[in-house]
């Protein structure tokens, strides 16, 4: 049998390290969908959406770096993979989106399924390529996933069907799953007399921090600096270390806020935090960021520094000093701490959702990764889940999409032999619920806890914000737990707080995915209600009105 183009695209996406194939087939990918079942090196994950299987796919990618594909039919196939490539877009993950055209003579002619595919994946896609010579293939496949890699992002191939059936040629190639490493250098005498002359220094860190925690702890102990950090840098640091004041914004803490209002100097680690109004726009700043573009993109900075965290912690050696800033702070801190306490201490009924993420982050495995779907769950997951470092959390931080707990927990499963337990809102859960399927067809041990309080929660809560009625957020919700056992995997609802840690023991130590659905009060406030709204470049952010910084 002559090799096809479809069989050399799936032999180069695995000499390019690229293990796993999200989505579902149709017509104009069946080609391919033939080759990924005669290729013994790649694995085929069935998805019950398109959505859920690029979704899927961005999350393996951001545990592991490496590219990760998924693939879509002509016309509405490809149209639902959309919202999970531009969860990869936005967070820098390397995809690989495949998705089916009709044949090339059928190109232009208003024909069934047949969409400007090239057109509608620009935005998302930082390599966007159709295929139109059969020979071309291996390039095309290659230069792909190089630049998924490399640069950081979604590469998209279109595939038209008569193609994908062609004749190919390609050379061999040897294994290029090793990709350019990218050295910086700089001087580091200016951020060290920066950070000497400072006596309230200041750490705040990003996902760029990943991996030096150590590093990190170290110098704030020797500058005095205690450390705030933003959403996706949630558990690089511990939360009961003395020095680590908890996120900054509107999911932070008061201690955070209460630090960026005295501090003197501030350290920006591997961070693009973009909510500019809760950085002090007097306060002198160290920027370290590898990637060029993200250098004074947001702040006017006294300092930027192009390398790595690592190598930034490795090359800067400051003086250390005897009055430590993060002492300071600690009375904030533990008055920030009391007050999540009594919410996640409370035994009133109906139950505190605070009540369930402090006790589930008590009895989570060390090393767990920790899905945290998007709504009021990210305020629970962010401040009331409090963690040792070793833990892993996955946020939708960018693109702040409802629905990706599910499909990001099996994602991730596939990545890890870890524990993965997600956070998940009822009206997220409805969104993607059905890749609870793929868990349970691929024996993914994904635990999903779901906060039902049969509203849109934030939604409601932003309602109320703006001064508008609550309108249009309640849920009609199924019984969840049923859901999960109808599938073939543990179901479990919660409605009474004495019988919830003997359920989250059994729902955590059972062996098959599993669902804990748990009641909670619906008018559960994320935030302080009083907020003051300000009109910034179009868009209305919320600011904490001082009174609140200072409550």
């Amino acid at each position: 049998m002559a090799r096809t183009v479809a069989d050399v695209i799936v032999e180069t996406l695995v000499s390019c390290g690229v293990k796993r194939i999200y989505g579902i087939p149709g017509d104009s990918i069946d080609p391919l969908v033939d080759s990924i079942r005669r290729n013994k090196e790649i694995q085929y994950v069935q998805g019950r959406h398109e959505e859920g299987s690029a979704l899927e796919a961005a999350f393996e990618a951001r545990m592991t770096g490496m590219p990760v594909a998924c693939m879509g039919t002509s016309g509405p196939g490809s149209i639902h993979l959309l919202n999970g490539l531009y969860e990869a877009k936005l967070d820098h993950v390397p995809v690989i989106a495949l998705t089916g055209q009709v044949e090339t003579d059928l190109i232009g002619h208003d024909y069934f399924q047949e969409i400007d595919i090239n057109r509608l994946f620009d935005d998302v896609s930082i390599f966007n390529r159709q295929i139109v010579s059969p020979d071309s293939a291996q390039y095309i496949t290659m230069r792909a996933c190089h630049e998924a890699k490399v640069k950081g992002g979604v590469s998209h191939i279109t595939l038209p069907v008569d193609i994908l059936r062609s004749p190919s040629q390609s050379r061999k190639i040897n294994n290029m799953t090793r990709y350019p490493d990218i050295s910086y250098n700089f001087d580091p005498k200016e951020a060290v007399s920066a950070i000497n002359l400072s006596k309230k220094p200041l750490i705040f860190i990003g996902r760029g921090s990943l991996g030096q925690s150590a590093k990190i702890s170290d110098l704030a102990e020797k500058i005095g600096a205690p450390i705030i950090y933003a959403l996706n840098a949630k558990g690089i640091m511990s939360d009961f270390d003395g020095k680590v004041l908890g996120g900054l914004g509107l999911l932070g803490s008061k201690a955070s806020i209460d630090a960026m209002k005295q501090a003197d100097l501030l350290i920006l680690l591997g961070t693009d935090f973009p909510y500019t109004a809760f950085i002090r726009d007097d306060i002198p700043i160290i920027q370290v960021d590898s990637n060029p573009s993200n250098l004074q993109k947001r702040y006017i900075t006294t300092l930027e520094c192009l390398c790595t965290v690592s190598g930034f912690l490795d090359a800067v050696k400051p003086d250390a000093k005897q009055d430590k800033f993060y002492e300071k702070l600690v009375q904030a801190k533990e008055s920030w701490i009391s007050e999540l306490k009594k919410t996640e201490e409370d035994t009133t009924k109906p139950m505190r959702p605070e009540v369930v993420a402090a006790r589930l982050s008590r009895k989570v495995n060390k090393d767990a990764v920790i899905v945290v779907d998007t709504g009021n769950v990210t305020v629970w997951g962010m401040r009331n889940f409090r963690t040792e470092e070793g833990k892993t959390f996955l946020f939708s931080p960018w693109l702040g999409s409802m629905g990706v707990g599910i499909p990001a927990s099996v994602g991730a499963s596939f990545a890890t032999d870890r524990q993965v337990v997600a956070m998940v809102g009822d009206g997220s859960f409805a969104m993607t619920m059905m890749e609870l399927i793929t868990a349970r067809k691929y024996n993914r041990n994904v635990k999903i806890v779901v906060f039902n309080n049969s509203k849109l929660g934030m939604i409601k809560f932003e309602q109320e914000v703006m001064g508008y009625p609550e309108w249009g957020v309640d849920l009609l919700n199924p019984d969840f737990s049923k859901l999960a056992q109808s599938i073939g995997i543990y179901g479990r609802r919660v409605e009474k707080i004495l019988d919830l840690d003997a359920a989250i023991d059994e729902f955590l130590a059972t062996k098959s995915a599993g669902v804990l659905e748990v009641l909670v009060n619906p008018d559960e406030k994320p935030m302080p209600p009083k907020l003051a709204f300000t009109q910034v470049k179009g868009y209305v952010t919320s600011i904490l009105r001082e009174s609140l910084m200072e409550s």
